[in-house]
Protein backbone atom coordinates (compact mmCIF):
# COMPACT_ATOMS: atom_id res chain seq x y z
CA UNK A 1 0.00 0.00 0.00
CA UNK A 2 1.35 3.44 -0.91
CA UNK A 3 1.95 6.09 1.76
CA UNK A 4 -0.76 8.38 0.41
CA UNK A 5 -3.40 5.67 0.85
CA UNK A 6 -2.23 4.97 4.40
CA UNK A 7 -2.47 8.64 5.30
CA UNK A 8 -5.92 8.94 3.75
CA UNK A 9 -7.12 5.99 5.83
CA UNK A 10 -5.74 7.52 9.04
CA UNK A 11 -7.93 10.61 8.87
CA UNK A 12 -10.78 9.67 11.23
CA UNK A 13 -8.27 9.02 14.04
CA UNK A 14 -6.42 12.23 13.20
CA UNK A 15 -9.70 14.18 13.27
CA UNK A 16 -10.42 12.91 16.77
CA UNK A 17 -7.16 14.44 17.96
CA UNK A 18 -7.85 17.69 16.10
CA UNK A 19 -11.32 17.99 17.61
CA UNK A 20 -9.85 17.41 21.08
CA UNK A 21 -7.38 20.25 20.45
CA UNK A 22 -10.10 22.76 19.56
CA UNK A 23 -10.64 24.01 23.12
CA UNK A 24 -6.96 24.93 23.43
CA UNK A 25 -6.12 26.08 19.92
CA UNK A 26 -9.52 27.21 18.67
CA UNK A 27 -9.41 30.75 20.12
CA UNK A 28 -6.60 31.63 17.69
CA UNK A 29 -9.05 30.90 14.85
CA UNK A 30 -12.34 32.10 16.32
CA UNK A 31 -11.02 35.49 17.53
CA UNK A 32 -14.58 36.84 17.99
CA UNK A 33 -15.07 40.37 16.67
CA UNK A 34 -11.70 40.53 14.95
CA UNK A 35 -11.24 41.09 11.24
CA UNK A 36 -9.23 38.07 10.10
CA UNK A 37 -7.35 37.13 6.94
CA UNK A 38 -6.73 33.45 6.15
CA UNK A 39 -4.07 32.66 3.59
CA UNK A 40 -2.03 29.84 2.09
CA UNK A 41 -0.86 28.33 -1.18
CA UNK A 42 -2.29 25.38 -3.09
CA UNK A 43 -4.23 23.12 -0.75
CA UNK A 44 -3.78 25.58 2.12
CA UNK A 45 -5.36 28.34 0.02
CA UNK A 46 -8.48 26.21 -0.45
CA UNK A 47 -8.53 25.48 3.29
CA UNK A 48 -8.26 29.24 3.88
CA UNK A 49 -11.29 29.79 1.64
CA UNK A 50 -13.36 27.29 3.62
CA UNK A 51 -12.21 28.67 6.97
CA UNK A 52 -13.06 32.26 6.06
CA UNK A 53 -16.51 31.24 4.84
CA UNK A 54 -17.20 29.13 7.94
CA UNK A 55 -15.96 31.77 10.39
CA UNK A 56 -17.94 34.64 8.92
CA UNK A 57 -20.99 32.42 8.59
CA UNK A 58 -20.71 31.59 12.29
CA UNK A 59 -20.99 35.30 13.10
CA UNK A 60 -17.47 35.57 14.52
CA UNK A 61 -16.39 38.53 12.41
CA UNK A 62 -15.32 39.65 8.94
CA UNK A 63 -13.13 37.00 7.31
CA UNK A 64 -11.18 37.17 4.06
CA UNK A 65 -8.99 34.65 2.26
CA UNK A 66 -6.12 35.13 -0.16
CA UNK A 67 -3.70 33.04 -2.14
CA UNK A 68 -0.43 34.06 -0.49
CA UNK A 69 1.36 34.62 -3.80
CA UNK A 70 -1.28 37.18 -4.82
CA UNK A 71 -1.62 39.08 -1.54
CA UNK A 72 -0.64 42.72 -1.95
CA UNK A 73 -1.93 44.25 1.27
CA UNK A 74 -4.10 47.34 1.29
CA UNK A 75 -6.61 46.19 3.91
CA UNK A 76 -6.34 46.35 7.67
CA UNK A 77 -6.71 43.14 9.67
CA UNK A 78 -6.61 42.36 13.36
CA UNK A 79 -5.18 38.92 12.67
CA UNK A 80 -3.60 36.99 9.81
CA UNK A 81 -3.86 33.19 9.91
CA UNK A 82 -1.18 31.60 7.73
CA UNK A 83 -1.58 27.93 6.81
CA UNK A 84 1.51 26.02 5.72
CA UNK A 85 2.07 22.32 6.34
CA UNK A 86 5.84 22.53 6.09
CA UNK A 87 6.35 26.00 7.57
CA UNK A 88 8.74 26.72 4.71
CA UNK A 89 6.52 27.93 1.84
CA UNK A 90 8.24 30.98 0.38
CA UNK A 91 5.14 32.99 -0.52
CA UNK A 92 3.65 32.52 2.95
CA UNK A 93 6.90 33.60 4.61
CA UNK A 94 7.00 36.70 2.40
CA UNK A 95 3.50 37.73 3.47
CA UNK A 96 4.22 37.17 7.16
CA UNK A 97 7.34 39.33 6.94
CA UNK A 98 5.28 42.17 5.51
CA UNK A 99 2.42 42.11 8.03
CA UNK A 100 2.32 45.51 9.78
CA UNK A 101 3.00 45.89 13.48
CA UNK A 102 -0.11 45.50 15.59
CA UNK A 103 -1.61 42.73 13.47
CA UNK A 104 -1.50 39.36 15.21
CA UNK A 105 0.01 36.54 13.19
CA UNK A 106 -1.24 32.99 13.74
CA UNK A 107 0.50 30.02 12.13
CA UNK A 108 -1.16 26.67 11.40
CA UNK A 109 1.50 24.09 10.58
CA UNK A 110 2.48 20.45 10.93
CA UNK A 111 6.21 20.83 11.60
CA UNK A 112 7.91 22.25 14.65
CA UNK A 113 10.74 24.78 14.43
CA UNK A 114 10.42 25.82 10.80
CA UNK A 115 11.05 29.39 9.51
CA UNK A 116 7.37 30.44 9.61
CA UNK A 117 7.31 29.91 13.36
CA UNK A 118 9.76 32.75 13.96
CA UNK A 119 7.39 35.10 12.13
CA UNK A 120 4.27 34.20 14.13
CA UNK A 121 2.81 35.37 17.43
CA UNK A 122 0.69 32.24 17.89
CA UNK A 123 1.11 28.72 16.60
CA UNK A 124 -1.29 25.82 16.09
CA UNK A 125 0.90 22.74 15.68
CA UNK A 126 -0.78 19.72 14.12
CA UNK A 127 2.29 17.49 14.09
CA UNK A 128 0.10 14.41 14.49
CA UNK A 129 -1.40 15.27 11.08
CA UNK A 130 1.92 15.68 9.28
CA UNK A 131 2.43 13.64 6.14
CA UNK A 132 5.21 11.87 4.31
CA UNK A 133 3.29 12.14 1.06
CA UNK A 134 3.80 15.12 -1.22
CA UNK A 135 0.04 15.15 -1.83
CA UNK A 136 -1.71 16.68 1.18
CA UNK A 137 -4.67 14.83 2.65
CA UNK A 138 -4.89 14.62 6.45
CA UNK A 139 -3.24 17.94 7.39
CA UNK A 140 -5.85 20.09 5.61
CA UNK A 141 -8.78 18.00 6.78
CA UNK A 142 -7.49 18.03 10.38
CA UNK A 143 -7.27 21.82 10.20
CA UNK A 144 -10.88 21.98 9.03
CA UNK A 145 -12.07 19.53 11.69
CA UNK A 146 -10.44 21.62 14.42
CA UNK A 147 -11.82 24.88 13.05
CA UNK A 148 -15.35 23.57 12.57
CA UNK A 149 -15.37 22.41 16.18
CA UNK A 150 -14.05 25.77 17.39
CA UNK A 151 -16.53 27.72 15.25
CA UNK A 152 -19.43 25.64 16.51
CA UNK A 153 -20.60 24.95 12.97
CA UNK A 154 -21.29 21.28 13.61
CA UNK A 155 -19.20 18.12 13.55
CA UNK A 156 -21.81 15.62 14.76
CA UNK A 157 -21.23 12.32 13.01
CA UNK A 158 -18.02 13.55 11.35
CA UNK A 159 -15.75 10.82 12.71
CA UNK A 160 -18.25 8.06 11.94
CA UNK A 161 -18.75 9.39 8.40
CA UNK A 162 -14.98 9.53 7.99
CA UNK A 163 -14.68 5.86 8.89
CA UNK A 164 -17.38 5.06 6.36
CA UNK A 165 -15.57 7.05 3.68
CA UNK A 166 -12.35 5.09 4.19
CA UNK A 167 -14.00 1.83 3.11
CA UNK A 168 -17.07 2.81 1.08
CA UNK A 169 -17.17 1.88 -2.60
CA UNK A 170 -16.03 4.69 -4.87
CA UNK A 171 -18.29 6.19 -7.52
CA UNK A 172 -17.70 4.87 -11.00
CA UNK A 173 -15.90 7.15 -13.39
CA UNK A 174 -17.26 7.01 -16.95
CA UNK A 175 -15.11 5.03 -19.36
CA UNK A 176 -12.97 6.75 -21.91
CA UNK A 177 -9.78 8.76 -21.95
CA UNK A 178 -9.34 11.22 -20.59
CA UNK A 179 -11.82 10.82 -17.76
CA UNK A 180 -13.33 14.15 -16.75
CA UNK A 181 -14.28 14.83 -13.12
CA UNK A 182 -16.05 18.04 -12.09
CA UNK A 183 -16.47 18.91 -8.40
CA UNK A 184 -19.13 21.40 -7.29
CA UNK A 185 -19.70 23.06 -3.94
CA UNK A 186 -21.67 25.79 -2.22
CA UNK A 187 -20.63 27.98 0.70
CA UNK A 188 -17.67 26.55 2.58
CA UNK A 189 -17.65 23.41 0.42
CA UNK A 190 -16.50 25.39 -2.63
CA UNK A 191 -13.04 25.19 -1.06
CA UNK A 192 -13.49 21.41 -0.72
CA UNK A 193 -14.48 21.17 -4.39
CA UNK A 194 -11.31 23.02 -5.42
CA UNK A 195 -9.22 20.77 -3.18
CA UNK A 196 -10.82 17.58 -4.55
CA UNK A 197 -10.10 18.65 -8.11
CA UNK A 198 -6.51 19.44 -7.16
CA UNK A 199 -6.06 15.91 -5.76
CA UNK A 200 -7.10 14.39 -9.10
CA UNK A 201 -4.66 16.63 -10.95
CA UNK A 202 -1.79 16.04 -8.52
CA UNK A 203 -2.05 12.31 -7.97
CA UNK A 204 -3.49 11.12 -11.28
CA UNK A 205 -2.57 13.88 -13.74
CA UNK A 206 -6.28 13.84 -14.43
CA UNK A 207 -8.68 16.25 -16.11
CA UNK A 208 -10.56 17.78 -13.20
CA UNK A 209 -12.38 21.05 -12.61
CA UNK A 210 -14.18 22.73 -9.73
CA UNK A 211 -16.78 25.47 -9.45
CA UNK A 212 -19.45 26.98 -7.26
CA UNK A 213 -22.43 24.80 -8.10
CA UNK A 214 -24.61 27.54 -9.55
CA UNK A 215 -21.76 28.84 -11.70
CA UNK A 216 -21.28 25.51 -13.48
CA UNK A 217 -24.01 26.48 -15.96
CA UNK A 218 -22.24 29.73 -16.79
CA UNK A 219 -19.90 28.18 -19.34
CA UNK A 220 -18.07 25.17 -17.85
CA UNK A 221 -20.90 22.74 -18.58
CA UNK A 222 -20.12 23.18 -22.29
CA UNK A 223 -17.24 20.69 -22.11
CA UNK A 224 -19.18 18.04 -20.17
CA UNK A 225 -20.30 14.87 -21.87
CA UNK A 226 -20.39 11.10 -21.64
CA UNK A 227 -16.90 10.92 -20.08
CA UNK A 228 -17.81 13.39 -17.30
CA UNK A 229 -18.58 12.66 -13.66
CA UNK A 230 -20.13 15.61 -11.83
CA UNK A 231 -19.56 15.27 -8.07
CA UNK A 232 -21.52 17.61 -5.82
CA UNK A 233 -20.58 18.33 -2.21
CA UNK A 234 -24.21 18.54 -1.12
CA UNK A 235 -27.50 18.56 -3.04
CA UNK A 236 -27.45 20.18 -6.45
CA UNK A 237 -29.38 23.44 -6.80
CA UNK A 238 -32.79 23.20 -8.43
CA UNK A 239 -32.62 22.35 -12.09
CA UNK A 240 -28.90 21.58 -12.22
CA UNK A 241 -29.35 17.81 -12.08
CA UNK A 242 -31.44 18.01 -15.23
CA UNK A 243 -28.76 20.11 -16.92
CA UNK A 244 -26.07 17.59 -15.98
CA UNK A 245 -28.19 14.76 -17.38
CA UNK A 246 -28.84 16.79 -20.52
CA UNK A 247 -25.09 17.09 -21.04
CA UNK A 248 -24.81 13.30 -20.94
CA UNK A 249 -22.72 13.36 -17.76
CA UNK A 250 -22.91 11.03 -14.77
CA UNK A 251 -23.72 12.51 -11.37
CA UNK A 252 -22.64 11.64 -7.83
CA UNK A 253 -23.95 12.90 -4.50
CA UNK A 254 -23.46 11.54 -0.99
CA UNK A 255 -25.17 12.05 2.35
CA UNK A 256 -21.84 11.87 4.18
CA UNK A 257 -20.39 14.93 5.90
CA UNK A 258 -18.65 17.05 3.23
CA UNK A 259 -15.25 16.50 4.87
CA UNK A 260 -15.81 12.75 4.68
CA UNK A 261 -16.76 13.17 1.03
CA UNK A 262 -13.36 14.79 0.51
CA UNK A 263 -11.82 11.56 1.81
CA UNK A 264 -13.74 9.70 -0.90
CA UNK A 265 -12.42 12.16 -3.49
CA UNK A 266 -8.85 11.63 -2.25
CA UNK A 267 -9.31 7.88 -2.61
CA UNK A 268 -10.71 8.37 -6.10
CA UNK A 269 -7.62 10.38 -7.07
CA UNK A 270 -5.36 7.54 -5.89
CA UNK A 271 -7.48 4.95 -7.71
CA UNK A 272 -7.27 6.94 -10.95
CA UNK A 273 -3.50 7.24 -10.52
CA UNK A 274 -3.09 3.51 -10.02
CA UNK A 275 -5.32 2.76 -13.00
CA UNK A 276 -2.97 4.87 -15.13
CA UNK A 277 0.13 3.16 -13.74
CA UNK A 278 1.18 6.23 -11.74
CA UNK A 279 2.64 6.33 -8.25
CA UNK A 280 0.59 8.78 -6.12
CA UNK A 281 3.51 9.07 -3.70
CA UNK A 282 5.64 10.61 -6.45
CA UNK A 283 3.46 13.13 -8.30
CA UNK A 284 4.91 14.65 -11.44
CA UNK A 285 6.78 17.96 -11.04
CA UNK A 286 5.75 18.38 -7.39
CA UNK A 287 7.66 18.62 -4.11
CA UNK A 288 6.52 18.62 -0.49
CA UNK A 289 7.03 22.37 -0.21
CA UNK A 290 7.58 25.14 -2.74
CA UNK A 291 10.73 26.97 -1.71
CA UNK A 292 11.75 29.69 -4.18
CA UNK A 293 15.28 31.00 -4.59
Amino acid sequence: MNVTTQEIASQPDVWQRAVALAAEAGPHLTAPGERVLFLGCGTSWFVAQSLATLREGAGLGESDYWCASEYRGGRTYDRVVAITRSGTTTEVLDVLRGIPSGTRRTLVTAVDGMPAEALADDRILLDFADEKSVVQTRFPTATLALARTAFGTGTDGLIEDGRTAVTQALPAVPEGEPAHVVFLGTGWTIGLAHEAALKVREAAQGWSESYPAMDYRHGPIAVSGSRTLVWSFGPLPDGLAEDVAGAGAARYESSLDPLAQLVLAQRLAVALAEARGLNPDAPRLLTRSVVLT
